[in-house]
């Protein structure tokens, strides 16, 4: 099975003594590591949430590293009650492990979100697939499923070439939106970027504003 790689936290800025970092996920996609607008908008998003808040603590997992599609073993061994799992059925589903537990841990979740051929990147929807986890971030009940991580926060950083975000072609947005309502996160704030073929500079800079005008969780008192 393919690993992903250790958990990566970025520095933690703290505006006083007093003060409890907000622990931040960022969730990069892009297959392109210079240059890409999405992770460019995440970063200036990331430094918005520093200063309004004070201090924060980040998680960096980049889904275009490398994350496992889920496959027969993951399967098998995600059906199997936790205290009746064997090591080989744990192993499968140590990287699915280690990605929850970054996601249960944070407050906040920064998600970039390139659209490519109007849908999310293959390797983002790898990482839902990884997360979305019965008993753990969802349960099933006689009404239904029912997400299990209620209280966070989510920004989603759409960027697009040519697909208008909202449109009745973009597959993308309304599919994370969905996914994070679906595992209890209802809290969510689309940022876009779209049809940066067209006028890119401007498209940037209109997102950028909107980033400044957010309104921002606080780290709570310690």
């Amino acid at each position: 099975m393919q690993q992903v790689a250790p958990i990566e936290t970025g520095s933690r800025v703290r505006g006083d003594a007093g003060s409890k970092a907000l622990t931040v996920l960022r969730v990069d996609a892009s297959g392109r590591r210079q240059g890409s607008y999405s992770r460019e908008l995440a970063g200036r998003l990331l430094e918005r949430l520093r200063r309004q808040s004070g201090a924060i603590e980040v998680i960096e997992r980049d889904a275009a590293e490398g994350i496992p599609f889920v496959d027969t073993q993951w399967i098998e061994a995600n059906g199997i009650e936790p205290e009746a799992r064997t090591d080989a059925h744990r192993a499968a589903l140590a990287s699915s492990d280690l990605l929850v537990a970054e996601l249960i841990q944070a407050d906040v979740l920064v998600l970039t979100v390139p659209i490519y051929n109007f849908g999310m990147p293959a390797a983002l929807k790898a990482w839902f697939d990884q997360v979305c986890r019965a008993r753990l971030t969802f349960r099933y009940t006689e009404n239904g499923p029912e997400g299990l991580l209620k209280g966070k926060k989510a920004y989603v950083v759409v960027t697009s070439g040519g697909t208008p975000v909202g449109s009745n072609i973009d597959f993308a947005t309304g599919h994370v939106r969905f996914l994070l309502g679906f595992i209890g996160i209802e809290d969510v704030e689309v940022i876009a970027a779209d049809r940066l073929i067209f006028d890119g500079d401007a498209k940037v800079q209109q997102a950028v504003r909107q980033i400044e005008a957010l309104e921002v969780p606080l780290a709570e008192a310690a």
